[in-house]
């Protein structure tokens, strides 16, 4: 499988949309919070920003990453395509572009936990949730180690 990562387009705001919301969905511990067009409105907003990176597999968007500055705001694949190394793609990509990174992952999503600090991410700080819209316990990752000083 090849894969192309670009910068995203209006018209990929469906795409990525739908990607968070199966996830949102499927992930039996998220609070069921947005419909399926609010989602992709999200997605819309982002890319508009600027944003969003699409990873593309044999021309579909199997995945993408939002990036506003050192912040990472989101990083969803399609399930067909986990463990195929299409997220450290998109993660390396982000790191090829800022001296440092910083992103927040629920405490719950222990694959992406794992994730992150397989990729050199270090846990800087913990909540108890009442600083996200889900109010589920999360964690903030800093990238490089010396980013955490």
């Amino acid at each position: 499988m090849t894969v192309v990562l670009r910068a995203a387009r209006p018209l990929d705001a469906g795409a990525t949309g739908e990607i968070l919301w199966r996830y949102l969905r499927e992930t039996g511990w998220m609070p069921n919070l947005y419909s399926g067009a609010q989602t992709i409105a999200f997605c819309g907003k982002m890319i508009d920003r600027g944003w969003v990176t699409v990873a593309e597999a044999d021309g579909r968007i199997v995945g993408f990453l939002a990036r506003d500055g050192q912040e990472i705001c989101a990083l969803y694949l399609n399930r067909a395509v986990w463990g195929k190394g299409i997220a450290r793609l998109l993660l390396d990509d982000a790191k090829s572009q800022a001296r440092a990174l910083r992103l927040r992952s629920f405490e719950a999503n222990a694959r992406a936990n794992r994730f992150y600090r397989r990729a050199g991410f270090v846990e800087v700080a913990r909540c108890d949730g009442r600083d996200n819209a889900e109010n589920l316990p999360d964690i903030t990752y800093v990238w490089p180690k010396e980013a955490a000083r």
